[in-house]
C-alpha cells in the first residue's frame, strides 16, 4: 500500500519542505522534554515543596508514561492515521504542558508530567512514521531519516540548554509553557499541509495493548526503583520479574492474534535486532553523560543552570553538523563499521571523563571528551537508526517507530539507573567526585560491549539485509 501524506504540498518543494521542518519541531520539543526540567529542579522543589526523593518524579512520570506507551502509540498512528494521532497526541501534549506550568502543588506537576508522556508517546511514533512514508523517492527518505536523527540527537541538550536559560531568565514554569504556543504552532501547521495516511479497520488488539503498556511501564519503574532502592532490593526485583511476566504473556498473544499490537516479524530481523540493542545501550550512555555531567558542573565546578545548559552547546553543535554527513558516509561504508566506530568512541570519551576530579576545569578536561563523545553518538544514531527502519513496509512504520523510540527511552532509564547506582555506591565521603571516576568507567564499559554487538551481528544494508524471507502477518 502507498501512502500520500503531502498531497496538499504536492506542488511546492517550499511546502513539503515546510512540512518537513514542522514535524522535526514537534519531535524537538518532544525530545527535549525528559531533560528540560533538569537544571530547574532546584528551584521547583523551593517552589513547590518536593521532597528530595519526591523530587525524581518530575522527570521520572515523564519518562514512564512515554516509555510505557510508546508501543500502543505507534499502532494507534497505524490504525487511525499518522497525522490523526500525531495531532491529538500534541493537544494531550499542548494541555499538560500548560497544567504543568500553572502547577500550583507537587502533585499537580506530577499529573502533568504523565499527562504529558502520554500525549508524546501518541504522537512521537507519527513523526518517524510521517518522515518514512511520505518521501517520494530513497533520496528525500534519507534526508528526512538524516534530520529526524540529528534533531532527535540533539533533542536531550538542547533541552538542558534552553531550561537553563528559561531558569535563569524568567522562571522554571517556562520550561513548560514553551511548548504551548509552538505545540498550537505545529498543530496548525500540519494540518494544512499534510493530508491523512489512510487508516486500517483492524481491530485494536486490545490484550496485547494492556501487558506490552503494564510491561513497558513496570520495565521502566523497575530501573527508576532500582536507582533509589538498589537493584538487590526485593520490591526491584519484584518489579522486574512482573514485567517478565507481562512481556511473556505479550508475547504469546501477539503470536496468535490476527491483527497484533507488534507484527512478530518486526523482530525477525538480526539487523533490526541488532540495531535495537546497540541503541539501547549508546543513548543510555548518552542519557548518562548529560546526568553525571550536569551535577559535575553545577555542584563541582559552581556554574549556574545557564552555564551548565551552555556547557553543552559544542555537544549539540557538533553532533548537528556531523549528522547531515553520516548518510552518506553509511551508503559507503556500511552501518556495521559505522556503529562500530561510533561506539569506540563513545566508550573512548566516557574514559577520559573518568578522569576528571576537584581540581579540572571546563577547558580541556570536559570539553575535549564531550566533543569526542558527539562525533561518537553522531556515528551510531543514523546508522542504529537506518538498520532498525530499514525495509519496515509502510503500514508497519508507526509500529517500528514506537519500538525504536521505545527502545530508545528505556536504554535511557536503564543507563541512569545503572550509572547512578554506580556513582552512588562508590561516593566515598569527602571526595565528591570519586564516584563519578567508577561511574564513568562503568559506561565505558557498557559502550565498549554494544562495539562488540556491532562488531558480532550487524550486517551491511546495501548487501541484503534485513527484511529477507520475513514474513508479516498481513502479507
Amino acid at each position: 500500500m502507498a501512502y500520500s501524506v503531502l498531497q496538499k504540498a504536492a506542488a511546492s518543494p517550499g511546502q513539503r519542505t515546510l512540512a518537513l521542518w514542522t514535524i522535526l519541531a514537534a519531535q524537538l520539543m518532544l525530545q527535549m522534554d525528559f531533560l528540560i526540567v533538569i537544571v530547574a529542579l532546584p528551584r521547583i522543589q523551593q517552589d513547590l515543596g518536593f521532597s528530595a526523593a519526591g523530587l525524581s518524579w518530575v522527570p521520572n512520570a515523564f519518562a514512564l508514561a512515554f516509555g510505557g506507551l510508546l508501543l500502543l502509540g505507534g499502532r494507534l498512528g497505524d490504525l487511525l492515521g499518522q497525522v490523526r494521532a500525531f495531532r491529538i497526541g500534541l493537544i494531550i501534549f499542548i494541555v499538560a504542558s500548560l497544567l504543568g506550568g500553572l502547577a500550583g502543588s507537587a502533585p499537580m506537576l506530577v499529573l502533568a508530567r504523565v499527562l504529558q508522556g502520554m500525549g508524546a508517546a501518541l504522537a512521537g511514533p507519527s513523526v518517524l512514521a510521517l518522515i518514512t512514508v511520505m518521501a517520494r523517492d530513497e533520496a528525500e527518505r534519507a534526508k528526512g531519516l538524516s534530520l529526524f536523527i540529528a534533531v532527535s540527537s540533539i533533542g536531550a541538550s538542547a533541552g538542558l540548554i534552553l531550561g537553563g536559560a528559561l531558569t535563569d531568565f524568567l522562571s522554571w514554569r517556562w520550561s513548560l509553557l514553551i511548548n504551548v504556543p509552538v505545540g498550537i504552532a505545529v498543530v496548525a501547521l500540519i494540518g494544512l499541509l499534510a493530508d491523512e495516511t489512510p487508516h486500517r479497520s483492524a481491530r485494536l488488539d486490545i490484550g496485547g495493548a494492556l501487558t506490552a503498556t503494564m510491561g513497558s511501564v513496570a520495565l521502566v519503574y523497575g530501573f527508576i526503583h532500582a536507582a533509589q532502592s538498589g537493584w538487590t532490593n526485593i520490591q526491584t526485583l519484584s518489579i522486574f520479574a512482573g514485567a517478565a511476566l507481562l512481556f511473556a504473556i505479550f508475547y504469546s498473544i501477539e503470536s496468535k492474534h490476527t491483527s497484533p499490537l507488534l507484527d512478530l516479524g518486526l523482530l525477525q530481523s538480526g539487523q533490526r535486532n541488532a540495531g535495537l540493542v546497540v541503541m539501547a545501550l549508546i543513548v543510555g550512555m548518552h542519557f548518562s553523560v548529560l546526568f553525571l555531567l550536569v551535577q559535575y558542573l553545577q555542584r563541582i565546578l559552581g556554574l549556574s543552570p545557564l552555564m551548565a545548559g551552555l556547557a553543552y552547546v559544542p555537544l549539540t553543535a557538533t553532533v548537528f553538523a556531523i549528522t547531515h554527513f553520516v548518510p552518506r558516509l553509511v551508503e559507503r561504508l556500511g552501518p556495521r563499521l559505522m556503529l562500530i566506530v561510533g561506539s569506540s568512541l563513545v566508550a573512548i570519551s566516557l574514559a577520559l571523563f573518568a578522569l576528571i576530579d576537584d581540581h579540572s576545569t571546563y577547558f580541556p578536561n570536559v570539553l575535549l571528551p564531550l566533543l569526542l563523545h558527539a562525533v561518537g553518538i553522531a556515528l551510531v544514531f543514523a546508522p542504529g537508526t537506518m538498520a532498525i527502519m530499514h525495509g519496515v513496509p509502510n503500514e508497519h512504520a508507526g509500529t517500528a517507530s514506537g519500538l525504536l523510540q521505545m527502545d530508545q527511552q528505556i536504554g535511557g532509564a536503564l543507563g541512569i539507573a545503572i550509572i547512578a547506582a554506580v556513582s552512588a555506591l562508590s561516593t566515598h565521603s569527602g571526595d565528591a567526585t570519586s564516584g563519578l571516576k567508577f561511574a564513568f568507567i562503568a559506561a565505558a564499559l557498557i559502550a565498549a560491549l554494544s562495539a562488540a554487538v556491532a562488531l558480532g551481528t550487524v550486517r551491511d544494508i546495501r548487501t541484503g539485509s534485513s527484511n529477507a524471507g520475513v514474513k508479516f502477518r498481513d502479507q
